[in-house]
């Protein structure tokens, strides 16, 4: 399905405007000595970010089947996210039930993309989908990027034409790693976002909360809003990012 046109269309240069913002900084303040070594380099991966970790005994916050029947039966909102969603997604469905939206989370720190598709589709089976779906995923998905873009097209196959996706995008430059990795992440993140704008143009019903743009738009965001390169704060980040979110779930 062709999309239509939004209000608001992020060009290419826009995305990797956004998605090397943070990264121009550290390596402006960075020295030749602080790049990492040959020796290092095995373990960044395929594609300089590193490489993904076991992800499944991490913390996890997944709502009880009674509070996914609820949300079901009332129309609410299904979230997948991973540990962003751990750690924001009580106080967005908080914020959520005061406009008498119900929120059943499936949130698991450290999950990529494909996984947490998996749990979506697993949902749908077992209990059938409201008519909106957040997808707060992607940041684990900077060690292989090119895995996003056919689980965006899963994902969309699974809810259908008649319920709205919304995905937030990704900004990730961690800073508890060396400037190298650092562009590898924004470098990664920027592939990540041009995948979600990109399928957003085959799907009327993909709605993509722009984060990324948002943290960039300002120089002191990614400061202020992030703790550690990929976290929101708390609570400035948090009640950016969740305000994004809901803004984007009110104007359907």
């Amino acid at each position: 399905m062709r999309k239509r046109l939004s209000s608001f269309r992020p060009s290419r240069r826009m995305l990797f405007a956004a998605g090397t913002a943070a990264a121009a900084s550290t390596v402006a303040s960075a020295t030749a000595a602080s790049a990492e070594s040959v020796a290092g380099m095995s373990s960044l991966g395929n594609y300089g970010s590193g490489v993904l970790g076991a992800w499944e005994r991490q913390a996890r916050a997944i709502s009880n089947e009674s509070q996914v029947r609820k949300t079901r039966e009332t129309d609410g909102v299904f979230m997948f996210g991973d540990s962003i969603g751990v750690q924001d997604g009580l106080a967005l469905a908080t914020q959520l039930s005061k406009l008498g939206i119900s929120v059943a989370v499936h949130n698991w720190a450290g999950r990529p993309v494909t996984p947490a598709v998996d749990a979506l589709d697993t949902w749908a089976q077992d209990h059938g989908l409201p008519h909106r779906i957040l997808m707060s995923v992607g940041s684990n998905d900077i060690f292989t990027p090119p895995a996003v873009a056919a689980q965006v097209d899963r994902t969309m196959q699974i809810v259908g034409d008649e319920r709205t996706v919304y995905w937030v995008n990704v900004q990730a430059a961690r800073t508890a790693h060396g400037p190298a990795v650092q562009v590898c992440d924004q470098r990664n993140s920027a592939w990540i976002n041009l995948q979600l704008a990109e399928a957003q143009r085959r799907y009327d019903n993909l709605r993509i909360v722009h984060w990324a743009e948002h943290l960039a738009a300002k120089p002191n965001r990614l400061g202020m809003y992030l703790r550690d390169g990929l976290h929101p704060s708390v609570p400035l980040g948090q009640n950016a990012r969740n305000g994004l979110i809901i803004d984007a779930i009110k104007a359907g």
